[in-house]
């Protein structure tokens, strides 16, 4: 084991041993049960990512692995996998009771190490979910917690007398759960929650928790998982007279979960799930030794901004601001359009909220978060207009980072309404995120295959497009792209010796002349120049 990770654990828990010399056995028999070497360390930094659920979009890892065909005629390079470990699935799947169990309903886990034998076949790389920061109530530890003041894994978990601690922190589910606290009645106290009231977090003040789950995380990667996306990084490290967010003992943790990774085996992506603001988010890839990806969660909203108000300035003022930002070698943002999550309303002013919500939020359903997020599928939130669809993936593609599909999109899938009432019933949360989160349409994957002149093929085939560009000419992608912002277009120009990329995107309502190229209205064209 390194010497570092000897050093952050002392800033942690000071002289405490016995945890730390069992991370030691851990880490070196770990070493030795690595098969397989990545080669490409900086792996996450080429190609496009598919985000899915795997019971949505192929019901288990058997089907899954039957459509990896598909996304390797998409074009696909890395599989994003939404929570996949055992869990009661009230918040679908970020609520795990085991950190070592792939759901029963999507197969045993040598089902899904065979899958990711597969995928690695062609090519592409796995990463999935691990909600870092809690667990369900129903996981083992908690399970014991609960029972008694003197209970095995009872310091697993924060507890007080009353519900005055830690008053500054933040609500993050405004109109689903609407405190930080949940009284317990058999040990007559409370514990603290950051998310739903199912989901207890975890006291990393205790070095068990974090040998525990070191030890989960590294369980997976010897089996072949690339990356790990970090659910709630944020909120690791709690403290009195905090808001519990981004403290120093919060990337001392994921400091150590690097290098424990790296002790192992390079090339693992630690993903920080940090819906921050930009200055904040960057922190989380430390000096290019905490977590190797950032999403970049302020751009998106610009996005629909841009689109919604014909108005390209929304994009400089946002990429101005990650511009300026230091970001270390060997990094990278991840950028999407729209995820299993809202449309997030947080990094906006309360005018350009008050203009989201007047041109996004189409129904009252949509609403989440009390007017700070807006659920829906692509399609929907943009009019159900194939142009604006490709407008906006196009500008996807112009921005440095490496872009997100979420499953569905590709194809123009519709929110799912009788999907977010099944689950409403079935739980009892109003959570609208349930309306962009329902099963995989085979029909319309037949149609986008099968009948080129369809909606669902003219978007299909208008991403694929992209994607071979970019799949193509991966290092040119890579170099920091060039902005311009002029009558409302959005122009993006990346130059690599003596190859470059043009892209220019018309937001605006009149056709605009570029360079001898005329566009119309939400017309984009990609230009790629070879001097030879």
């Amino acid at each position: 084991m390194t010497k570092k990770i000897e050093k952050i654990w002392g800033k942690l828990y000071g002289e405490e041993t016995k945890y730390l010399n069992q991370l030691k056995e851990l880490l070196d028999k770990r070493r030795e049960e690595i098969e397989v070497p990545i080669e490409n360390p900086n792996w996450f930094k080429k190609g496009t990512v598919y985000s899915l659920y795997v019971d949505l979009f192929a019901e288990d890892f058997t089907g899954l692995t039957k459509k990896l065909d598909y996304l390797e005629e998409l074009g696909i390079k890395t599989l994003w996998l939404l929570p996949i470990l055992k869990s009661p699935m009230v918040d679908q799947g970020f609520d795990i009771s085991d950190f070592y169990k792939i759901r029963d309903e999507l197969g045993t886990n040598q089902d899904f190490f065979d899958f990711i034998e597969k995928a690695h076949q062609k090519n592409m790389r796995i990463v999935f979910d691990i909600a870092v920061n809690h667990t369900s109530d129903q996981h083992e530890w908690f399970e014991n917690a609960r029972q008694s003041k003197e209970a095995r894994y009872r310091d697993f978990y924060i507890w007080n007398e009353d519900q005055n601690k830690f008053l500054d922190t933040r609500l993050l589910l405004k109109g689903v759960s609407n405190n930080n606290w949940t009284y317990n009645e058999k040990t007559d106290d409370y514990y603290f929650h950051r998310f739903y009231d199912i989901q207890p977090d975890l006291n990393y003040k205790n070095p068990e928790v974090l040998f525990e789950m070191i030890k989960a995380f590294t369980f997976w990667k010897v089996k072949g998982v690339d990356g790990f996306r970090m659910d709630a990084a944020p909120f690791l490290w709690k403290e009195e007279g905090t808001n519990c967010e981004n403290l120093k003992e919060t990337h001392l943790v994921l400091k150590i979960f690097r290098e424990a990774f790296d002790y192992i085996g390079a090339g693992t992506a630690m993903i920080a799930e940090a819906n921050q603001k930009p200055e904040d988010v960057v922190e989380y890839l430390g000096n290019g030794d905490e977590c190797n990806v950032v999403y970049n969660f302020p751009i998106m909203p610009r996005i629909f901004l841009a689109i919604a108000e014909k108005d390209s300035n929304y994009l400089k003022q946002q990429l101005k601001i990650l511009d300026d930002l230091k970001q270390p070698q060997d990094t990278a943002w991840f950028t999407f359009l729209r995820c299993h999550d809202e449309l997030t309303l947080e990094f906006v002013s309360d005018q350009e909220r008050e203009l989201m919500n007047n041109h996004y939020l189409k129904e009252e359903k949509w609403e989440f978060r009390a007017g700070e997020g807006i659920s829906g599928r692509l399609y929907e939130l943009l009019d159900k207009n194939i142009q604006k669809v490709l407008l906006a993936y196009s500008i996807l593609f112009s921005i440095q980072g490496t872009p997100i599909i979420y499953y569905g999109d590709e194809i123009g899938m519709k929110n799912d309404l009788e999907f977010y009432e099944k689950m409403t019933n079935k739980f009892g949360y109003k959570d609208s995120r349930y309306l962009n989160r329902g099963p995989f349409s085979e029909t319309k994957k037949e149609e986008a295959l099968n009948n080129k002149d369809s909606e669902e093929a003219k978007i299909f085939t208008g991403l694929q497009d992209m994607i071979t560009i970019k799949n193509e000419n991966n290092d040119l992608f890579n170099q920091k792209p060039n902005y311009k912002t002029k009558n409302n277009l959005f122009i993006s120009k990346r130059e690599l010796d003596d190859k470059s990329l043009t892209i220019i995107n018309n937001l605006g309502e009149k056709e605009v002349s570029h360079q001898n190229h005329n566009l119309k209205p939400l017309e984009y064209l990609w230009i790629l120049k070879q001097d030879r």
